[in-house]
Protein backbone atom coordinates (compact mmCIF):
# COMPACT_ATOMS: atom_id res chain seq x y z
CA UNK A 1 0.00 0.00 0.00
CA UNK A 2 2.95 2.67 0.58
CA UNK A 3 4.63 0.99 -2.18
CA UNK A 4 6.22 4.10 -4.31
CA UNK A 5 5.57 6.48 -0.95
CA UNK A 6 8.92 8.57 -0.33
CA UNK A 7 9.12 10.94 2.32
CA UNK A 8 12.07 13.21 2.59
CA UNK A 9 12.59 14.37 6.32
CA UNK A 10 15.56 15.64 8.02
CA UNK A 11 16.30 18.29 5.32
CA UNK A 12 15.01 21.41 7.51
CA UNK A 13 12.30 22.01 5.12
CA UNK A 14 9.22 22.91 6.20
CA UNK A 15 5.61 20.45 5.35
CA UNK A 16 2.57 21.10 4.39
CA UNK A 17 0.34 18.26 5.85
CA UNK A 18 -2.97 17.08 4.10
CA UNK A 19 -4.65 14.63 6.28
CA UNK A 20 -8.55 13.49 5.55
CA UNK A 21 -11.38 12.37 8.19
CA UNK A 22 -12.74 8.79 6.49
CA UNK A 23 -14.06 8.70 3.26
CA UNK A 24 -13.78 12.41 3.89
CA UNK A 25 -16.81 12.92 6.35
CA UNK A 26 -17.69 15.78 8.07
CA UNK A 27 -16.34 14.33 11.32
CA UNK A 28 -15.01 17.86 12.50
CA UNK A 29 -17.84 19.43 11.15
CA UNK A 30 -19.02 20.57 15.12
CA UNK A 31 -17.19 23.36 16.97
CA UNK A 32 -16.56 20.87 19.86
CA UNK A 33 -14.69 18.40 17.32
CA UNK A 34 -12.69 21.51 15.84
CA UNK A 35 -11.95 22.61 19.31
CA UNK A 36 -10.84 19.17 20.64
CA UNK A 37 -8.59 19.30 17.51
CA UNK A 38 -7.01 22.53 18.10
CA UNK A 39 -6.25 21.41 22.03
CA UNK A 40 -4.36 17.71 21.00
CA UNK A 41 -2.72 19.70 18.20
CA UNK A 42 -1.28 22.09 20.57
CA UNK A 43 -0.03 19.04 23.37
CA UNK A 44 1.83 17.29 20.49
CA UNK A 45 3.10 20.52 19.31
CA UNK A 46 4.83 20.82 23.13
CA UNK A 47 5.64 17.05 23.33
CA UNK A 48 7.27 16.49 19.92
CA UNK A 49 8.13 20.03 19.55
CA UNK A 50 7.79 21.25 16.25
CA UNK A 51 6.70 25.25 14.44
CA UNK A 52 3.46 25.63 13.58
CA UNK A 53 3.56 27.74 10.70
CA UNK A 54 0.25 27.30 9.46
CA UNK A 55 -3.41 25.55 9.71
CA UNK A 56 -6.60 25.39 8.35
CA UNK A 57 -9.52 22.97 9.63
CA UNK A 58 -12.30 22.04 7.34
CA UNK A 59 -15.28 19.97 8.30
CA UNK A 60 -13.55 16.60 6.60
CA UNK A 61 -10.08 17.54 6.55
CA UNK A 62 -7.17 19.52 7.41
CA UNK A 63 -3.78 21.29 5.97
CA UNK A 64 -0.96 22.11 8.65
CA UNK A 65 2.18 23.59 8.22
CA UNK A 66 4.69 22.86 10.29
CA UNK A 67 8.37 22.19 10.85
CA UNK A 68 10.70 19.24 11.38
CA UNK A 69 9.86 18.43 15.05
CA UNK A 70 13.10 17.87 17.63
CA UNK A 71 11.50 14.58 18.40
CA UNK A 72 9.99 12.23 15.93
CA UNK A 73 9.44 12.92 12.31
CA UNK A 74 6.20 14.16 10.73
CA UNK A 75 4.81 10.80 10.50
CA UNK A 76 5.22 10.74 14.04
CA UNK A 77 3.22 13.66 14.96
CA UNK A 78 0.53 12.79 12.27
CA UNK A 79 0.26 9.26 13.75
CA UNK A 80 -0.20 10.81 17.62
CA UNK A 81 -2.28 13.68 16.35
CA UNK A 82 -4.71 11.69 14.61
CA UNK A 83 -4.65 8.84 17.11
CA UNK A 84 -5.48 11.09 20.53
CA UNK A 85 -8.26 12.61 18.29
CA UNK A 86 -9.96 10.34 17.54
CA UNK A 87 -10.07 8.56 20.48
CA UNK A 88 -11.26 11.66 22.32
CA UNK A 89 -13.93 12.37 19.73
CA UNK A 90 -15.14 8.53 19.90
CA UNK A 91 -15.19 8.55 23.82
CA UNK A 92 -16.42 12.01 24.21
CA UNK A 93 -19.58 10.77 21.74
CA UNK A 94 -20.29 7.59 23.90
CA UNK A 95 -20.24 9.41 26.78
CA UNK A 96 -22.52 11.78 25.85
CA UNK A 97 -25.04 9.67 23.77
CA UNK A 98 -23.89 6.22 25.55
CA UNK A 99 -27.20 4.52 24.65
CA UNK A 100 -27.17 5.54 20.54
CA UNK A 101 -29.80 7.54 20.57
CA UNK A 102 -31.00 8.56 16.87
CA UNK A 103 -28.88 10.97 15.56
CA UNK A 104 -26.98 11.23 12.08
CA UNK A 105 -24.45 8.79 10.90
CA UNK A 106 -21.80 11.57 11.13
CA UNK A 107 -22.23 12.50 14.28
CA UNK A 108 -21.59 8.70 15.48
CA UNK A 109 -17.92 8.17 14.19
CA UNK A 110 -17.59 5.69 16.05
CA UNK A 111 -20.21 3.46 13.66
CA UNK A 112 -17.16 3.68 11.16
CA UNK A 113 -14.24 1.48 11.17
CA UNK A 114 -11.79 4.25 11.11
CA UNK A 115 -12.02 8.21 11.96
CA UNK A 116 -8.85 8.91 9.42
CA UNK A 117 -7.44 7.56 6.40
CA UNK A 118 -4.66 6.02 7.04
CA UNK A 119 -2.17 8.04 4.64
CA UNK A 120 -1.54 11.49 4.52
CA UNK A 121 0.11 14.13 1.84
CA UNK A 122 3.08 15.27 2.82
CA UNK A 123 4.78 18.27 0.84
CA UNK A 124 8.19 19.51 1.44
CA UNK A 125 8.09 23.30 1.25
CA UNK A 126 12.08 24.48 0.86
CA UNK A 127 11.25 28.46 -0.06
CA UNK A 128 9.70 31.44 1.16
CA UNK A 129 7.42 31.46 -2.59
CA UNK A 130 6.37 27.99 -1.63
CA UNK A 131 5.35 28.82 1.92
CA UNK A 132 3.60 31.68 0.71
CA UNK A 133 1.71 29.61 -1.82
CA UNK A 134 0.62 27.17 0.61
CA UNK A 135 -0.63 29.47 3.40
CA UNK A 136 -2.35 31.62 0.99
CA UNK A 137 -3.85 27.82 -0.65
CA UNK A 138 -4.88 26.94 3.19
CA UNK A 139 -6.58 30.49 4.41
CA UNK A 140 -8.60 30.47 0.75
CA UNK A 141 -9.87 27.05 1.14
CA UNK A 142 -13.35 27.90 3.25
CA UNK A 143 -14.11 30.49 0.56
CA UNK A 144 -13.34 28.31 -2.14
CA UNK A 145 -15.35 25.44 -0.15
CA UNK A 146 -17.94 28.32 0.41
CA UNK A 147 -18.07 27.80 4.19
CA UNK A 148 -17.67 31.56 4.58
CA UNK A 149 -17.10 34.83 2.11
CA UNK A 150 -13.50 35.86 3.25
CA UNK A 151 -10.95 34.08 5.40
CA UNK A 152 -10.74 36.46 8.14
CA UNK A 153 -14.51 34.56 8.79
CA UNK A 154 -13.25 31.65 9.29
CA UNK A 155 -11.99 30.43 12.93
CA UNK A 156 -10.47 27.64 12.72
CA UNK A 157 -7.28 28.70 10.61
CA UNK A 158 -3.99 31.06 11.18
CA UNK A 159 -5.28 33.60 8.85
CA UNK A 160 -5.85 36.09 11.43
CA UNK A 161 -2.15 35.67 12.90
CA UNK A 162 -0.74 36.66 8.68
CA UNK A 163 -3.41 39.43 8.69
CA UNK A 164 -2.91 41.06 11.82
CA UNK A 165 -0.74 39.18 14.26
CA UNK A 166 -3.52 38.12 16.02
CA UNK A 167 -2.87 34.34 17.48
CA UNK A 168 -6.65 33.00 17.68
CA UNK A 169 -6.82 29.45 18.97
CA UNK A 170 -3.88 28.35 18.53
CA UNK A 171 0.22 30.49 18.32
CA UNK A 172 1.43 30.12 15.30
CA UNK A 173 5.32 30.25 15.25
CA UNK A 174 6.93 33.18 12.53
CA UNK A 175 9.41 31.21 10.16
Amino acid sequence: MTEGLERYYGRGHLHFITFSCYRRLPFLHAVGAKELFVKELSRVRREYEFALVGYVLMPEHVHLLLSEPAKGNPSTVLQMLKQRVSRKLRKKITDRYPAKVCLPAVEIAEDYPQFWQTRFYDFNVYSDSKKREKLDYMHCNPVTRELVRRPQDWPWSSYLFYENGEDGLISIDSI
